[in-house]
């Protein structure tokens, strides 16, 4: 079975426990241990290492990392104690230690299950994410063979607009990362479960296929109703299964949501979709803890004092507006999402996209999408407030995680998710390609 190398870690210590015998180079481990970095060389046990690669001895060993980060910058961000099936390599990247789990690829797809959803999950939405997961690993991978890139920001930038999008980064010293940014993982953390390991099981080795090759399957918690276009998103090319369709019935028509009338009407309505107002029931099964935090993801408000707002563009843009007057869409893709957002101020006006960067500036953490309307109202005293109001959570791409657990609720089978979602793709094994 092929085993990947994915990114656990970064500090200046890692501490550890070896739960059961690792082997280090012939030689018995287990128990608490920490390491550092000297002169770009692992310290451990009062030995330099260039690295230290632990392999378990037994099926049944594990190891455990202390504060491991998660949901980074984002609003859930926070520090877990993790333990991870698989082998534990450690060596110095840029003066720190870096940890890395050396996992099989079906054993890493059931925990990416089971810590992007609930592995309480009904079986035909985990067997549309075990093939999806694996659809995205095996693209990734394919990618960054063909192409040899590192760079993962991409765009364009003048006096006047700032443009960018931020492409997935080919880690060179590992496969993947282990939080958002990739996929998350974290080892066996995650209370897995049966039909977890019967959804990897069943659907060991199938993947998304579009024509001759792997899908790059993306998905996003909520898409608020209308999926996006990729080319929204990210580079300005489209694929044709990532494409803008209605989370809804078949038949229901696909709304004209890139004007502002009508992302305005859609936005503040709230239309019967496959992800709109999902029982209880449904989100206990698919979101973890952390991710129901936030309970209002199909559309939600944020309000902001004209002087808060203005000193959190400076903040994280690194430009002074003067006081913000005014955000007016220039574009907007297929799902009312904001692609080209002008910011006026009182000192200067600039053109700020894509998506995700539009996010990044309107908010501390990230904004929950970028599909909003922005409303400037002035109180009697003068005091003037921005009321955004929006739709999703995420860039809108592809499955729908919400929607997807609907379905699987109302009986559509795994096939049944995966070709609405990724119209035009056919399943197949990853060894015949």
């Amino acid at each position: 079975m092929r085993r990947i190398d994915v990114g656990i870690l970064l500090s200046e210590k890692v501490a550890f426990t070896l739960e059961g015998k690792f082997s280090h180079g012939g030689t018995a481990c287990e128990g608490t241990h920490t390491v550092s970095s000297i002169d770009g060389k692992i310290s451990w046990n009062g030995t330099l290492h260039e690295r230290v690669l632990l392999e378990p001895c037994s099926e049944d060993a594990f190891f455990t990392l202390e504060d491991v980060v998660i949901g980074i910058d984002f609003h859930w961000q926070r520090k877990e104690r993790q333990s991870f099936k698989g082998s534990l390599l450690l060596f110095v990247e840029d003066g720190k230690v870096r940890a890395v789990n050396r996992v099989a690829v079906e054993d890493y797809l059931a925990s990416v299950i089971s810590s992007e959803m609930s592995a309480t999950s009904s079986m035909q939405l985990l067997k549309a994410h075990a093939v999806i997961s694996r659809s995205w690993l095996y693209a990734q991978l394919e990618r960054a063979r063909r192409e040899k890139s590192a760079t993962a920001l991409c765009g364009h930038s003048n006096g006047d607009e700032i443009i960018r999008w931020y492409a997935r980064e080919d880690h060179t010293l590992f496969d993947f990362c282990a939080d958002d940014h990739c996929q998350r993982y974290q080892g066996i953390t995650m209370a897995t479960s049966p039909d977890v390991e019967r959804a990897v099981r069943e659907t060991c080795d199938m993947v998304l296929t579009y024509g001759s090759e792997v899908c790059d399957a993306r998905f996003s918690k909520c898409c608020g109703g209308v999926t996006e276009r990729f080319s929204a998103c990210w580079e300005d090319s489209d694929v044709g299964y990532l494409t803008a369709l209605r989370d809804a019935e078949s038949g229901t028509p696909l709304p004209r949501l890139d004007t502002e009338e009508g992302a305005r009407v859609w936005i503040e309505s709230e239309p019967d979709s496959f992800c709109s107002s999902p029982e209880e029931r449904v989100i206990t099964q698919v979101l973890n803890s952390y991710d129901r935090e936030t309970a209002d993801f199909y559309r939600w408000t944020v309000e902001y004092s004209q002087d808060a707002l203005s000193a959190l563009v400076r903040e994280k843009s690194g430009i002074d507006f003067g006081l913000i007057e005014e955000l007016r869409p220039i574009e907007r893709g297929a799902s009312g999402r904001i692609v080209r957002l002008r910011i006026i101020g009182t000192k200067r006006s600039i053109v700020v996209g894509k998506e995700l960067e539009i996010r990044r500036w309107l908010s501390p953490s990230h904004l929950y999408s970028s599909a909003f309307v922005a409303d400037r109202q002035t109180a009697a005293d003068g005091t003037v407030t921005f009321v955004l109001k929006g739709a999703g959570w995420g860039h809108g791409v592809g499955l729908c995680q919400i929607g997807a657990a609907v379905m699987s609720d109302k009986g559509y089978s795994y096939t049944d998710i995966l070709s609405h979602y990724y119209p035009g793709t056919e399943l197949k094994d990853i060894n015949t390609l």
